[in-house]
C-alpha cells in the first residue's frame, strides 16, 4: 500500500462575533432547590463546553442571577440561532453582531476619505 498526502487546502471560515444578552425565563421556576441546582449545573456545563470549543469566548452571570451576557462567534446567523436554541425555553436572548475597535476605526477612516 502506498501512502497518500492530503493536498486539500484549508478553508478559513470568517466568524462573526456577537454580544449576547441572556435572561432566564421568569415563567419557568423550579421550586425544588435540588432540582433547580441540577438544572443550573447542567446549563453551566453547556456553557463550559461552548467555551472549550471556542463557540463562546466570554460569559458572565449578573450578580442577581436574572441573566447575563456572552461573547460568541459563529459563521452565520442561522448557526448562532442553532446554538441558542439549545437553551429554549429556559433562557431568552438578544444577540447582536459587533465589530472590534480596529474595524470601527478602519470603517470611519474609509468613510472620511470619501
Amino acid at each position: 500500500m502506498g501512502s497518500s498526502t492530503n493536498t486539500s487546502k484549508r478553508v478559513e471560515i470568517e466568524l462573526t462575533k456577537y454580544f449576547v444578552k441572556w435572561q432566564l425565563n421568569p415563567n419557568i421556576f423550579i421550586e425544588d432547590p435540588k432540582k433547580r441546582a441540577e438544572q443550573w449545573l447542567m446549563m453551566l456545563q453547556l456553557v463550559k463546553d461552548n467555551m472549550k470549543s471556542g463557540k463562546t469566548l466570554d460569559w458572565g452571570n449578573y450578580s442577581d442571577g436574572s441573566g447575563g451576557y456572552a461573547i460568541m462567534e459563529a459563521p452565520s446567523e442561522p448557526e448562532l440561532f442553532a446554538e441558542i436554541l439549545k437553551w429554549t425555553p429556559y433562557v431568552s436572548f438578544d444577540a447582536r453582531p459587533v465589530i472590534s475597535v480596529d474595524e470601527t476605526m478602519k470603517t470611519i477612516q474609509k468613510m472620511a476619505s470619501k
